[in-house]
């Protein structure tokens, strides 16, 4: 008959865990810290140290040991972010997978970042972030990367093409990026009249519903002998 032997629990598992946590709380702490410094300042203006500082870390070497490089935790934040705003594109593609509506799709362009910025409270730092992300051809790619990486958003650009056929494949790619910039520096501005209080008469629906129209009316723009 074989005899049971009795399993005591190993007493390191418990510091593991406990190290676990503070690392996720340390890593949110500069995710958080750096994304408010980065939109305020600019990404070059701000080092790994001021980081550390700002997110309560007394280690100056402690940005790079969790995130690597500053191209690395610029990609960090975004990633944090665009999981929710994944979410909320592909419920809102589902939603109108069969349309054939211009107008449909530029709402999927648009929405799943406005709701985004509403779902985190006020004040959010996450717009000014991706405009100085924009406007930084060293880390302006890092959201494009991660966008087409978006199922969601590659049906999104597919929906807005059947939708005006007709266009050109230059005047399609230019209008794209027009479309992106408008959204990313509007959703800036309006984060920013919050900051400063000083929208108390808008609403992130009434820039959500400015953006649709804008937008619709720039893919259904003529296209001209000049630019075709």
């Amino acid at each position: 008959m074989r005899r049971s032997v009795a399993v005591t629990p190993s007493k390191s598992a418990p510091r593991r865990a406990g190290k676990t946590a503070r690392a996720s709380e340390t890593r949110d702490a500069i995710l958080t810290a750096a994304e408010r410094l980065f939109a305020e300042r600019g990404v070059f203006a701000v080092s790994n140290r001021q980081v550390g500082e700002a997110a309560g870390q007394g280690n100056n070497a402690v940005v790079g040991y969790h995130f690597g490089t500053k191209a690395d935790l610029v990609r960090a934040i975004v990633h944090r972010h665009n999981v929710h705003i994944e979410q909320l594109c592909q419920r809102m593609v589902a939603e109108v997978e069969e349309s054939g509506q211009l107008r449909d799709w530029v709402a999927c362009l648009v929405r799943p970042s406005i709701e985004h910025l509403v779902a985190l409270g006020n004040p959010t730092w996450y717009a000014r972030f991706s405009a100085q992300l924009s406007s930084d051809p060293g880390f302006r790619d890092v959201v494009s990367d991660e966008s087409l990486g978006s199922r969601s958003v590659l049906r999104v650009m597919e929906g807005l093409n059947a939708s005006r056929p007709e266009l050109p494949p230059r005047i399609r790619i230019e209008r794209n990026a027009m479309a992106r910039l408008l959204i990313v520096h509007t959703c800036a501005d309006r984060e920013r009249a919050l900051a400063e209080d000083s929208a108390a008469t808008a609403s992130w629906e009434s820039t959500a519903a400015g953006l649709i129209d804008a937008i619709t009316g720039l893919y259904l723009a003529p296209v001209t002998g000049a630019t075709a």
